[in-house]
């Protein structure tokens, strides 16, 4: 080997300092770097493992957002119909006491009609009734009983078509 210049008690040594040097760079070097690694590793998983978990809750938020939404909607026209329906009814009960009550007061006033022109045309009855007397009287000449007057003139009234009474 000493033809190839290669020294045996330097080669072993060699091969000694080497084999030191490895065991002293994987003890101070490899491992405290393969824990460094491996933490950062662990971290990064987490970090990933705690992103995803955060997707997942904004995912079931926005979820149970566009549910509350979509049953605020409903609702929401649920209200809107039942005030349509509420207003609608309240149109139609305004409307029906609005035509009671002028179904009452035209009967109402049919009744005052019908009581004034009772009054009226007793009115006129009576005042017929004494013009006839007077008329009567200056034809014949002299003042009959008033009272069989009114009996016979209410006759003739009541035969005539027009003065019947009420």
């Amino acid at each position: 080997m000493e033809g190839l210049g290669i020294n045996l008690q330097t080669l072993i040594a060699q091969l000694i300092n080497f084999t030191i040097l490895f065991v002293l760079l994987y003890f101070v070097a490899y491992k405290p770097l393969m824990r460094m690694l491996d933490g950062r590793s662990g971290k990064v998983k987490e970090s990933m493992e705690q992103t995803e978990y955060i997707k997942e809750q904004a995912a079931k938020a926005e979820e149970e957002a566009t549910k509350r939404i979509e049953e605020s909607s409903k609702e929401g026209q649920k209200i809107l119909k039942q005030a349509m329906e509420a207003g609608e009814e309240a149109r139609l009960k305004a409307q029906q006491e609005a035509k009671e009550e002028a179904g009452a007061l035209i009967d109402k006033a049919r009744t005052e009609i019908q009581h004034e022109r009772d009054e009226a045309v007793e009115e006129l009855r009576k005042e017929v009734a004494d013009l006839a007397i007077m008329a009567a009287g200056k034809v014949v000449g002299r003042s009959l009983d008033k009272e069989a007057h009114i009996k016979l003139i209410d006759e003739v009234l009541d035969e005539a078509p027009g003065l019947k009474k009420g």
